[in-house]
Formats: C-alpha cells, structure tokens, sequence
C-alpha cells in the first residue's frame, strides 16, 4: 500500500513514470526494428511491412529514429522525476538534486554525536552541527515547570515540551514559515496567552497518541528534523536544589530565585530510568557533548537519570563540555570553568568529560557591562589550567548584541577534534577545507536569507 502513495494526486510523479514507460517501450520497440532483419518469423515482417508502408525508410533507420526518441523521453522523463523528489527532499526547491544528494549522502556519512542538555544554549549548538552530520541525537531535560510548559505539565500531566520544541525547530530542515509556526506563542488578548504553538502541537500528539514518545518522534516527521530528539526519561520528575544554607528549593523555575548559593541538585524521584534509546545513542556515540546550557537546570538533571552517567563513562565516545561564557545569576554567581566542571564531576562522577571548551574570545565592552548590570559576568580559565581535562579555548562569541555562541565557530571547533582523533591526522587538511566551504556556505545562505 506505502507504493501506491507515489500515485497520489499533486505529486507529479504519475505523468512522469507514463512518459517514461513510453519511452521504454519506444527504445524497445527500436531495438527490435534494429534487430529484425536477423530474426524470423511473422513478428520481423510486421515491422518491416510497418515500416516501409509509414515513413518508406527501412528497418535500420526506423529503428534508429525510435531508439533515439525513446532514449530522448525516459532521459527527460528521468530529470523530470528527479526534480520532483528534490521539490520534496528540499523546501520549495531551493537547491538542485545534485546538491541535494550530495548534502544529504555527506551528512549521512558523518559522524555520530550525542547532544545532552536543554534551554536555549543546546539548540545553538544543534543548528551548527546538523549543516556537518544528520547522525545526531539531542537528549533534553524534562524538569522544565515554568511558563507554557509548566502550564501545560500542571493541567495535563504531560512532560514539559517546550525544550524539546527548540531542539525540534534547530533541527528541522523544513520551510521558515512551519518552524515560526512552532515557535509562535500566543499574546496576552488570547485564552492561550503564554502558550507556545508548538507546545500545544506535542500535547495534542502525545493525548492522541497516548505515548510522549510517539508524540516527539511523529513532530520530527513533520519538521523534517536531521537525527533523533530524545528526553532523557519519560518520568515526570522535579528537580530540587539543596542551598548551601540548609534550605531546599523544589521545581526548576524556583532555584535561581531562591537566593542562595546551591550546594547539590538532585531528582523527585530519585529513581527515574532513562529510555533504552538514549543508553543506547550513548554507547555508540563518536562524540558526547554537555551543554553549553544553565549547569544546574538544564545539564547536570540529565546526568542525574539512572544510567546515562554509567553510559557516558563506559562510552567510547570523546566527551566535550561546553561551559558557558557568562555566569548565570543565582545558579554558577563567580563560577570559574574549573567550578562548574567540579560540579559535574561531585553529581556525575569521574570519567564524564574529557575535553572542556571554553570562550576565550573578546566580549564589547558595552555589552559586557549590560550583562554585569543584570549580575552576570565573564566565566574564565583558570591560569593553571585545569587538572586532568585538557581546554579547547577560541574566539566562540556570535557577533549578534548578545553573549552566546556562535553556532558554527563552536561547531567546527567539536568536529575538527572529532575527526583528527577518530580518523588520524592525515585527514586534518582535508577537513579544514571541507568545514571551510561548508562554513562559507552556511554564511553565504544565512546572508541572502
């Protein structure tokens, strides 16, 4: 039956499978023509009676002109075909099929990496990444229980989506005006005032369905996402800090109000199990990636799943942290790369991270002032470095009024590493050139957008 959806109205593929038997049947019938003077029987005289009694020409020539026109319409037929699929594999066909083709074998072939984190800092990284692999996994926290999705978790019971929408959205290789759908959130005159369209896609999804899962991976059908977006249980847990001062603050939205410097951060349950899946991208991972992202609500909640900690260090995979490049207020207040990587080691455990990235770029002075008026400063490398973990430090900062990352620098700094360690220093040259034109491209699309 999934055959017979090649037929369906609007896809222009019928016309062109029809001129095409004709012109196989055309080729065909040439060939025979060509050939029957050394066949016998009532079939060969036929055509040569046909032949004659039409265009008065002999069989060599009739069968000639039939080959060739028929060669001439299933090549046309064939082109024609092929812009049809391209139409569908790319967006209103903003690149050819060779190009097309070419993007989609070369992302297919490149290498396998797990994105772990949530917020707004892991999409960034995603929307790097996907222009070099489609053999992506993002693994979102489910802890979130502000705005639309704490809503939306507080009178359905659903996990929040709305992390999961992001990463959705970086990932998707679909048309602008459905990833502004999913992102749209309604205005204060509306009764869904504060609701995200795209959170609102995922419940209704996921109440059809009846599973979360389900629901996610039928929106990444629909956003044409490059890779797979997985939560990191399917638990509805609560995240809980404990303050340095004895106190404890329940749910992710309270913890960087509460005003207090946090010694621990741990799940409700404790138990919460991570999906099958998730273990599973993480074993067979090239390269594992920790944020960049909030480290106390977006990060370090995954690492508290059961068995994505285990996972990550049995992995074979490189494991890169990417520290912010400022402190948040109220969660990492004049944290240094060295206190935030302490952190993950004290909840995960040794052996999670083996390389840390870190900003070491210049940031305007005016928008570095903005940031420390809202209590936010610059997270530095300590000078002696840090014990055991080797820093990958450049020029990270995107050039766009806010301090964050800049999606392809960051990106090209994980993959170079990537690829030199897993494939040897022989492909260092060609790789620099390769991300180089790809760099170009991206910049070269983003500019004309």
């Amino acid at each position: 039956m999934k055959l017979l959806r090649w037929l369906y109205p609007g896809l222009k593929v019928k016309r062109w499978l029809l001129l095409f038997s004709v012109g196989f049947v055309a080729t065909a019938a040439g060939l025979a023509l060509v050939a029957a003077g050394t066949l016998d029987g009532r079939a060969g005289g036929v055509a040569r009676d046909l032949a004659g009694r039409l265009l008065s020409v002999n069989r060599w020539e009739w069968g000639i002109i039939l080959v060739v026109l028929g060669l001439a319409l299933a090549g046309f037929s064939l082109v024609r075909l092929g812009t049809s699929f391209a139409l569908s594999l790319e967006p209103r066909g903003r690149s050819g099929l060779g190009e097309v083709l070419y993007r989609r074998r070369q992302l297919v072939r490149g290498p396998r990496l797990v994105v772990i984190g949530g917020g707004t800092g892991l999409p960034v990284l995603l929307r790097g990444l996907k222009e070099y692999t489609s053999n992506l996994t993002a693994v979102v926290t489910v802890c979130d229980d502000g705005g639309s999705s704490g809503r939306l978790r507080g009178e359905l019971g659903i996990l929040p989506p709305g992390d999961l929408r992001n990463c959705l959205v970086a990932l998707a290789d679909t048309e602008p005006l459905v990833e502004r759908l999913f992102l749209y959130r309604f205005g204060e005159e509306s009764a869904l005032a504060g609701h995200s369209f795209g959170n609102l896609f995922i419940a209704t999804l996921w109440q059809i369905t009846g599973d979360f899962r389900e629901a996610v991976r039928e929106s990444s059908e629909v956003l044409a996402v490059r890779g797979q977006v997985l939560p990191s249980t399917l638990r509805n847990t609560v995240l809980c800090a404990e303050l340095e001062d004895g106190r404890v603050v329940r749910g992710e939205s309270r913890i960087p109000t509460a005003g207090g410097r946090i010694r621990r951060v741990y799940l409700d349950p404790p138990d919460a199990e991570a999906p099958e899946e998730v273990l599973q991208a993480i074993r067979a991972a090239d390269a594992v990636v920790l944020g960049p992202g909030s480290l106390y609500t977006s990060i370090l909640p995954n690492l508290l799943v059961r068995g994505v900690a285990e996972a990550l260090r049995s992995s074979r995979a490189i494991k890169f942290y990417v520290c912010n490049i400022m402190t948040q207020p109220g969660e990492t207040d004049g944290y240094t790369v060295a206190d935030h990587l302490e952190a993950i080691q004290r909840h995960g455990g040794p052996g999670l991270v083996d390389l840390v990235v870190a900003n070491t770029g210049p940031i305007p002075e005016a928008l570095a002032e903005r940031y420390r008026r809202e209590g936010a400063e610059v997270v530095r490398v300590p000078p002696e470095g840090l014990q055991g973990v080797r820093v990958l430090s450049g020029n990270l900062v995107a050039g766009d009024g806010f301090v964050r990352h800049d999606p392809v620098q960051l990106a090209e700094l994980l993959l170079r590493e990537v690829v030199v360690r897993r494939m040897g220093s022989e492909r260092r040259r060609f790789l620099d050139f390769y991300l180089l034109g790809e760099r170009l491209k991206h910049r070269r699309g983003a500019g004309s957008a």
